[in-house]
């Protein structure tokens, strides 16, 4: 898991705010950061910025401009909300491949070709990306284009609660200077000059349930897009409890999903799921606990909230017994967590260090 993401996919945000004549000045101070991502000849200029970092600096300047794309469609002439209503449309499919076919008519309903989902799917591979790209105004490949192909592609694995391994990525573009970078972005093959802009993975893929549901979708996206940024590219981990702990989410104000509701939205029984978790070697409290002790830490990060408020929110009635957990979890009490924060300036996310 990364929490680090390059400067550079800041940069596209801040001119939206900047191109419409607002200071973002205040931006980068709420986010922690003390170099203007636009100057890449500060002193101070750095290539990475943390997760948390950029998810509020994308939540203000979306909020400024009251428009949530997410920046993961093909053209700027978006209606504000549309990513996020598209969300609510595809949240109740059962499975990847109904939920990619409902994004793709929503698009295609709504807005014009540059804007749509480009879909084709076949015996072997599913096809996700954008039909026709302006290569006159674009002609080599830039971070915006990696980037909106890499947002479905986390977003996907997100609907699934796991990590979907791809095979290719195509761009219509020429080469960029930094090849290596986008290597790594998608651990894939990467072809060029190619007629549309795609993401290639395993049919197979499409019959995963989407475990999601409309509360989690509410707190994804409250947050977003940090939760699309942390995704584990490997899918060759633990796919199980990976769906598990997307299933369980960040949010417990309203409790926990019980071990049986689990078990069941994944179609076996409690034992069965019991034995599966074991064979990864964690089980159903090691989750748990891990889920809370990350959403605690994202809320301590939220410096509007107080130390009771973040409690309430992680389904602690007794603050003590929130301090108490996330000191066993961490070391730390949230307090000297919250201290630690200001002073970085980003979020920590060390593992937790034990159960509960």
């Amino acid at each position: 898991m990364s929490d680090r993401v390059p400067t550079r996919f800041m940069r596209t945000l801040l001119r939206m705010v900047g191109d419409r004549g607002y200071d973002f000045s205040a931006i980068l101070q709420e986010a922690g950061l003390d170099f203007d991502p636009l100057d890449e000849g500060s002193p101070r200029y750095r290539a990475e910025v943390s997760a948390m970092q950029y998810s509020r600096v994308y939540q203000q300047v979306l909020s400024l401009l009251q428009d949530e794309t997410f920046g993961v469609t093909g053209s700027e002439l978006v209606a504000p909300g549309a990513f996020r209503m598209m969300c609510y449309c595809v949240i109740s499919c059962e499975n990847l491949g109904q939920a990619i076919q409902r994004a793709s008519e929503f698009y295609r309903t709504f807005f014009d070709e540059r804007s749509q989902l480009y879909t084709n799917f076949s015996q072997e591979f599913a096809r996700v990306g954008y039909r026709t790209m302006d290569r006159t105004s674009r002609p080599q490949v830039g971070a915006a284009d990696a980037y909106g192909l890499s947002m479905w592609h986390r977003f996907f694995g997100w609907l699934c609660g796991r990590p979907i391994e791809l095979k290719r990525v195509d761009f219509t573009g020429d080469p960029p200077a930094n090849l290596s970078k986008y290597e790594d972005l998608f651990c894939c093959p990467l072809y060029f000059n190619q007629s549309k802009d795609l993401l290639y993975f395993d049919s197979a893929c499409l019959a995963w349930p989407v475990v999601h549901t409309q509360h989690s979708l509410r707190e994804f996206l409250r947050t977003a897009p940090y939760q699309m940024l942390l995704m584990e590219n490997d899918s060759s981990g633990n796919n199980l409890s990976a769906q598990v702990r997307a299933m369980i989410g960040h949010d417990f104000s309203e409790g926990f999903p019980s071990f049986e509701m689990i078990s069941s939205a994944l179609n076996m029984s409690a034992p069965t799921l019991r034995r599966r978790l074991k064979r990864e070697g964690t089980t159903f409290q090691e989750i748990k606990d891990k889920a809370r002790c990350e959403a605690a830490k994202l809320c301590l990060n939220r410096h509007e909230l107080s130390i009771n408020e973040v409690a309430l929110q992680m389904g602690f009635t007794d603050p003590s017994a929130f301090h108490r957990s996330f000191k066993k979890w961490t070391g730390e009490t949230p307090g000297q967590f919250r201290q630690g924060c200001a002073g970085a300036g980003n979020l920590r996310t060390r593992s937790p260090g034990g159960d509960r």
